[in-house]
């Protein structure tokens, strides 16, 4: 396994590659890997002769008051565990790496279109920082493909219409959330959740199911089954950021077949995240 802590060692390897005509294929990260980003590795890795694993903590992603000097930062770990799955690179650059002369708010990528609701409401200036590091990661790696964890949905469809809008060559990839056996999505900041709170995380989970199947079944009332979800949670001690119901296409109002169910709650210091996809 290769590390490359300078874009001129990754260029140089990754175009002996593209020489060779290998398909690249690359999975961005902020470290401290867990089973679901092991997941989008081993997806990878079937997608394509080389896989290239990004670890970067991005400051711009963080809105003021989060967790960035406080993000479990666990590169050994995460180095053993890259190993084992047989990374090709392993992409580790410092801050000047992604933004020259450390200027964080130099060039920045924005995706209006999908900022204004859900997280992009809750957290100001994520989905920004998001799609710049992305857009900057995905020039310097120049993958063939790159993917990305359902989980993060809105994330997701940012990354799509950024390579879409930006004409960037590289095919996004998204991978099923993957999940603890009682369905809480397997997430860095689960490790914030207490005992008592680890037990209450999966009724997120719980809920978007038992909407899920309350829409399976004809119900249409959307705004009745996300209060009667969020009333639930907040009944379970949880602080209720969104419950909602949207187009899975553009997270607009929910209307056709393709739904996708989106929450996000907090629960002692972690922000939990989750949602569903339905096909109505």
């Amino acid at each position: 396994m290769i590390k490359a802590e300078d874009t001129r060692t990754l260029r140089q390897q990754v175009q002996q590659w593209r020489d060779d005509h290998q398909e690249i294929v690359l999975v961005p990260t902020l470290g401290n890997l867990h089973a679901g980003h092991l997941a989008l590795v081993e997806r990878a890795r079937d997608l394509g002769d080389r896989v290239v694993v990004s670890i970067f903590v991005n400051p711009t992603q963080f809105v003021q008051g989060e967790d960035f000097a406080d993000y479990p930062r666990t590169l050994d770990e995460d180095l053993q565990q890259l190993q084992t799955y047989e990374v090709d690179l392993i992409y580790l650059p410092d801050l000047q790496a992604i933004y020259p002369d450390n200027d964080v708010e130099g060039v920045q990528v924005a995706v209006p279109a999908l900022d204004g609701r859900f997280c992009g409401a809750s957290r100001p200036g994520h989905f920004t920082g998001v799609a710049t590091v992305v857009t900057k990661l995905l020039n310097l790696v120049q993958p063939h493909k790159a993917v990305f964890g359902e989980k993060d949905y809105q994330q997701l469809l940012v990354i799509r219409k950024l390579v879409k809008d930006l004409h960037i060559p590289v095919e996004i990839i998204d991978h099923p959330t993957v999940r603890e056996a009682d369905g809480l999505a397997m997430s860095s900041r689960n490790r914030y959740l207490t005992g008592d709170e680890r037990e209450r995380a999966p009724l997120i989970y719980a809920n978007l199911c038992r909407v899920r199947d309350r829409i399976l079944a004809g119900e249409r009332d959307f705004r009745e089954l996300e209060q009667s979800a969020r009333a639930s949670l907040e009944d379970a001690g949880l602080r209720v950021d969104y419950f909602s119901v949207a187009s899975a296409t553009d997270l607009s109002e929910p209307a056709g077949k393709q739904l996708i169910i989106l929450a996000a709650a907090w629960l002692g210091r972690a922000r939990l995240i989750d949602n569903l996809r339905v096909s109505a």
